[in-house]
């Protein structure tokens, strides 16, 4: 049986596998094939998606028609329409598509920031200020959101000082970051860490403490979020399927799944407002789109249980 929305929602999921997954994979998604993803993932209540990410197509073909990606998304209403940019001309390239929402990927990792965008974290953040200077001045409702990767660990330079993690979103912050988020890049994080890092970036730049964007690289994905949840996190990353990674983190794929994520959390009494018969229905839409493509998750494999009625809670 389908949740159903009975108040706002508790946990609020954004879906990354457009964007994440898709460049994730070697096969490239036919544009008609990802419009009817997306219309699937509004369909079943997702309520944030990120569609793409503004690239140089020679650099990502999987993402060469993120503009009319877009213009798609935005017919729906009530959807944020969420882009990556790694630079200032990708970013005026997704305003001008008219997305909501811009997510700049800041590695806490020098080395993972010079693989990643081929900048050090210092010039990262000078990027982000630009980036929010341009959108005061084009499109001023657009929120600006820094996904610090490699937050918990990563697999060049290996451990990741929490001091820098602290210290890195407290400038991105001071840079005009509306949120800054802590991504798993590379699946190294545990419970105890997601919790004590997130405790040290909230006690440093409070209500800006972004989303949790966790990987299943170890089997940790679904505990790293509920760790986050206990520590006062209410927005998280997923993709249908476990779709994609990150090409610049060897050994660093699986993404959360979304399938996952959203029954836990309905199992908790939580409410996502996804109703999960059409999320797994979501997954056929995929399926076509990039055949032979492995997608994994444990929920759909199962099947909700007999009788499945989400018991509500008050939080």
């Amino acid at each position: 049986m389908s949740s159903t929305n009975l108040r706002p929602t508790d946990v609020l999921i954004s879906e990354v596998g457009p964007r994440d997954g898709l460049q994730s994979v070697k096969a490239v998604m036919p544009t008609a094939n990802k419009l009817l993803w997306i219309d699937a993932l509004v369909a079943a209540g997702l309520r944030e998606i990120e569609v793409g990410s503004f690239v140089p197509a020679k650099l990502l073909p999987q993402m060469a028609d993120v503009a009319e990606v877009v213009r798609h998304a935005l017919t729906h209403p009530g959807v944020t329409v969420m882009a990556l940019v790694p630079n200032l001309r990708g970013a005026e390239a997704a305003l001008r598509a008219g997305v909501h929402k811009l997510t700049l990927p800041v590695s806490a990792s020098e080395a993972h920031s010079l693989a990643n965008v081929r900048k050090t974290r210092v010039d990262m953040v000078k990027e982000v200020s630009a980036i929010v200077q341009l959108r005061d001045e084009i499109a001023p409702g657009v929120k600006v959101e820094t996904g610090m990767s490699t937050a918990f660990g990563c697999t060049i330079q290996g451990e990741v000082s929490e001091d820098d993690v602290v210290w890195l979103a407290k400038e991105c912050a001071g840079a005009g970051a509306d949120e800054v988020g802590l991504s798993d890049t590379t699946g190294m994080a545990n419970p105890a860490q997601v919790r004590r890092l997130f405790d040290k970036v909230r006690a440093a730049i409070g209500e800006r403490t972004g989303a949790a964007h966790m990987h299943n690289t170890r089997g940790l994905g679904l505990a790293n979020c509920l760790a986050a949840w206990d520590v006062g996190v209410r927005t998280f990353d997923a993709s249908l399927g476990g779709l994609g990674g990150c090409p610049y983190a060897p050994g660093a794929s699986g993404n959360v799944v979304t399938e996952d994520l959203v029954f836990m959390f309905e199992a908790m009494g939580l409410n996502t407002g996804v109703d999960l018969d059409r999320l797994i229905a979501a997954r056929e839409p995929l399926k076509r789109g990039l055949p032979g493509e492995p997608i994994y998750g444990m929920t759909p494999e199962a099947g909700l249980p007999k009788g499945w009625v989400p018991h509500r809670v008050t939080v």
